[in-house]
């Protein structure tokens, strides 16, 4: 059967349509208030005939997730799952030129928080999983899309929920979600370049806590909570801790050797010197530290009885967070500063040799001819972890080409998404799901 021409012209307005309304619609997390987003989506797959479920954490209404599927016959697998979050994360408004929530379509461009992270590439998996069902295209697996709650905040309510709760839903052979993005530079040099998420690091956030003796501020003495604290931190930010690229990030760098991007071989030397030039080329490399939060006092001449500091570490892939617990541990050396950890994840990576991963490559360079393709290893976590850890192989794939001045506006000011990268991004994620499923 040959597969029917797409209006993609017509999809792209469409699209352009719904971002916007959706950008629009409140899911800023906290609180979150998804359910927002799965009545706003239940709506139109209302409207096309797709029959929805949703799923409630512990019985908050408000934080629903949604699960849409088309049958397929079962003949090259289980299923296929389309993935995206629905909820975004705060912003502070004084420091936009536009209305964060209003979804203003300017310049080329829709503007707003979720643009790039992630209704955008909701709207494209919303739009392959509804070309399917307008057009009658035969499926060869099931098609499922999940839009799901709470991944700005850890998933507690959203797919760790569904972990626990409906170990059903992880029924599948592969996961699209994000976690993957392209570029139009590349360490610098102009190229497109398209970057499939095969694994990320892992959360691992620590608070740690000072108890001391309190006083007058006139009287200092050594029992300082504040003091002990920052003693603490200190340590931790003299700690020289090595370079562990993981196999993964190998390739990364000797895929941009042999494309020209990367001059000499990705040797270990080379890498490190990378590393001291580029923050995040050497935090892929390495298990990194950022001190997020300190909290001491109440009064500028009291001593405080207790001090407390927050650190965002992540993980390189598959390193056990206990260890690294027991590493910091000795770091601190000080039995009265207490380590809780609040959060703390680890998957391991997803293999780089499946039909998938080739469809993905294929479609592409067939779409963007001079494209590079990349396995990506995350700085970030996403839901992918959930499923990485179930042994399902789940890729991040948003294919756009993001330009330098766009890159740096996710989780920042000015979020926004080109209607050209929309367009594209609907174009190369339908051909894989037709590739994979069709």
């Amino acid at each position: 059967m040959s597969e029917p021409s797409i209006d993609w012209e017509a999809w792209t307005r469409q699209a352009t349509e719904w971002l916007s309304d959706y950008i629009r619609v409140d899911t800023v997390n906290p609180p979150g208030n998804e359910t927002r987003a799965v009545e706003w989506l239940g709506r139109i797959l209302d409207a096309e005939g797709i029959p929805w479920e949703t799923y409630t954490p512990n019985g908050d209404e408000s934080r629903k997730t949604l699960v849409a599927r088309l049958s397929g016959d079962g003949s090259r697998g289980k299923p296929l799952i389309l993935l995206n979050h629905t909820d975004v994360v705060p912003f502070e408004r004084q420091y936009w030129t536009v209305d964060p929530l209003g979804g203003e379509v300017r310049d080329g461009y829709i503007w707003g928080r979720g643009a790039q992270d992630m209704k955008g590439m909701g709207i494209m998996e919303l739009i392959t999983f509804l070309i399917h069902k307008r057009e009658g295209l035969p499926l060869t697996r099931d098609l499922v899309f999940i839009a799901v709650a709470d991944e700005e905040a850890g998933s507690e309510f959203g797919v760790e929920f569904l972990d626990r709760d409906h170990p059903e839903l992880f029924d599948c052979e592969y996961v699209i979600n994000e976690g993957g993005g392209g570029a139009t530079e590349v360490l610098g040099k102009e190229r497109n370049a398209f970057n499939i998420g095969v694994a990320e690091k892992g959360p691992l956030w620590l608070t740690l806590r000072a108890h001391g003796r309190p006083g007058h501020g006139s009287v200092p003495h050594d029992d300082n909570a504040a003091d002990r604290l920052v003693r603490a931190l200190q340590r931790i930010q003299d700690w020289d801790r090595p370079l562990k690229p993981s196999p993964e990030v190998l390739e990364y760098f000797r895929q941009l050797h042999d494309n020209g991007i990367l001059d000499r071989e990705p040797t270990p030397e080379v890498l490190a010197e990378i590393a001291e030039a580029n923050p995040r080329m050497r935090s892929v490399q390495m298990n990194s530290i950022s001190l997020t939060t300190l909290t001491a006092g109440v009064k500028h001449n009291v001593i405080p009885a207790t001090a407390e500091a927050t650190l965002d570490i992540r993980l390189i892939p598959g390193y056990d967070p206990d260890e690294f617990i027991r590493e910091i541990t000795e770091v601190i050396d000080d039995e009265k500063i207490e380590i809780e950890r609040v959060f703390g994840s680890a998957s391991p990576a997803s293999p780089m040799d499946t039909e998938l991963y080739g469809i993905m490559t294929r479609e592409a360079k067939r779409l963007v001819e001079d494209a590079i393709i990349l396995p990506g290893v995350s700085t970030g976590f996403t839901d992918s972890r959930v499923f990485r850890r179930r042994g399902i192989t789940a890729y991040g794939f948003v294919p756009t080409l993001t330009a330098p001045e766009d890159q740096g506006r996710v989780h920042g000011n000015d979020e926004r998404l080109s209607i050209e990268n929309l367009r594209l991004g609907m174009q190369i994620l339908h051909h894989t799901v037709r590739g994979i499923c069709g």
